[in-house]
């Protein structure tokens, strides 16, 4: 017997919904895709880069937020949670339930085997149409390697890679710096 084909939610519908869940689920042209857990290392390096920038941040015009803290890409409708989201001065959101963050000024992804492809392709594409977007990194969890995509202009982006415990990663967006070997405490990575 064929199945009857599932309606495609708003996004007003999935907010709703999403709102009332326990666990986190993306959101992107009417479908839903739940997000999975994390491994020890992808959580230790989140919390490393977490605590770092915090704590780098205080008095200053910026909040960083750790895989709760939702992100709506307006221009493509995607709503996602990164791993770890920064926003500076006037920070938007998309209702009054400040739960959905629409101007992110850095976002970084943690990869693992399921989602590198997707945050490296797709969901990058999605993230350049973030005009407030100025920084996106993609940090390895298993090996020292850490990519920096910092935007030159509307278009064009500049990598700089980091591959070294003694390397500094300046953010700019942020007025914020990671080194690398504080990224990686207690991980167990090969240099």
């Amino acid at each position: 017997m064929p199945t009857q084909p599932q309606p495609r939610l708003t996004p007003q519908d999935y907010l709703t919904w999403e709102r009332q869940q326990e666990t986190r689920h993306e959101f992107f042209d009417g479908e839903i895709f739940a997000m999975t857990g994390a491994s020890r290392e992808h959580n230790l390096v989140c919390l490393n880069i977490a605590a770092s920038l915090h704590s780098q941040l205080r008095g200053t015009p910026c909040e960083v937020y750790n895989n709760d803290m939702r992100v709506k890409v307006s221009e493509t409708g995607m709503y996602t949670y990164p791993d770890i989201v920064a926003a500076c001065a006037e920070l938007r959101f998309e209702d009054a339930e400040v739960d959905t963050l629409l101007n992110p000024v850095l976002i970084i992804e943690v990869l693992s085997d399921s989602s590198e492809r997707y945050d490296r392709g797709a969901k990058f594409a999605h993230y350049r149409n973030l005009s407030s977007l100025q920084d996106y990194l993609l940090v390895a969890q298993a090996e020292c390697r850490v990519e920096h995509y910092r935007r030159q202009d509307l278009n064009h982006w500049l990598l700089s890679e980091y591959r070294g415990l003694d390397d500094m990663i300046e953010l700019v967006s942020v007025n914020g710096r990671l080194l690398v070997a504080d990224v990686y405490e207690r991980v167990p990575v090969q240099p």
